[in-house]
């Protein structure tokens, strides 16, 4: 049996830029070794597996190396094909079980906009060898329900990081986000994500980075609605907005290849219990 598998890049408007993610709609369950097999073959920073259900679709997102809890940017290249292949309507909400709750994405214009939990950076000690690893002094130090989160004295240093990525695959969390006032007005403020220890020496553009960004800059500039820009070597806009304990993610998506999938014994339920 073959499947689709579709390429999407995420969080930008053209072609090449931005984070790629593979999206496969699967007509039912696989076995996770499966899916871990296919997106080490994919080797991008996550593949997406759907399944449908009675009330949206089953989302699972798999990195070249492990499962993930949460990840915002192949959560929107997912909605983007389900909505481009015709598989919702165009003015229908996606709704997907994740692992991490009921997430939602809407249509807005050229945007998409996602619903996702708020995992607010509480102040922290950081680890032995972390601002060394990462060649910088930070400002501030937090940790998140996933990563550490620093702040630096300005985008320049953001963009000049050349982590130690061995030193940072040692580091006892998904990954660490470091991030700063933006210097040009069309940005509030910029990050980068690194996450050696999941299989992503460095995440293009990280949505579910932004849930700890959002609160994290809302408190600090006293709005609500924000834009974040990743400057990663590939680069991605990201909207924020920041609603109790919720962030809205806002991002555009491009399809850049479409293929079929031939090869490997997708299994099911049963397999995957074995």
């Amino acid at each position: 049996m073959s499947l689709r598998i579709t390429q999407v890049d995420a969080f930008t408007d053209r072609p090449f830029a931005g984070n790629p993610a593979a999206v496969c709609l699967l007509p039912t369950p696989a076995d996770p070794r499966w899916m871990q097999d296919v997106a080490r073959e994919m080797s991008l920073s996550e593949t997406a597996f759907l399944v449908p259900q009675d009330d949206g679709f089953d989302l699972r997102w798999f990195t070249p190396a492990v499962e993930v809890d949460l990840c915002g940017h192949a959560t929107l290249a997912s909605a983007h094909v389900l909505w481009a292949d015709d598989h919702l309507a165009a003015g229908a909400q996606a709704r997907f079980h994740t692992r991490s709750g009921l997430l939602t994405a809407d249509r807005r214009g050229p945007w998409i906009e996602m619903n996702f939990p708020a995992t607010r950076a509480e102040p922290a000690t950081p680890p032995p060898g972390l601002a060394a690893a990462l060649g910088v002094k930070p400002r501030f130090v937090g940790r998140s329900r996933f990563d550490y989160l620093l702040e630096v004295d300005g985008e320049e240093i953001v963009r000049a990081c050349k982590p130690d990525f061995g030193a940072l695959a040692g580091v006892d969390a998904r990954g660490v986000i470091v991030t700063s006032r933006a210097a040009a007005s069309s940005y509030d403020f910029v990050s980068r994500f690194f996450a050696p220890r999941a299989g992503v020496n460095e995440d293009p553009v990280t949505g579910s980075a932004h849930c700890a960004l959002a609160p994290y800059w809302t408190a600090k500039l006293g709005r609500p609605d924000l834009v974040g820009y990743q400057a990663s070597a590939r680069g991605g806009t990201v909207r924020v907005r920041l609603q109790d304990d919720r962030v809205m993610l806002g991002g555009q998506a491009v399809t850049v290849l479409r293929g079929e999938l031939t090869a490997g014994n997708m299994g099911g339920k049963e397999a995957a219990q074995t």
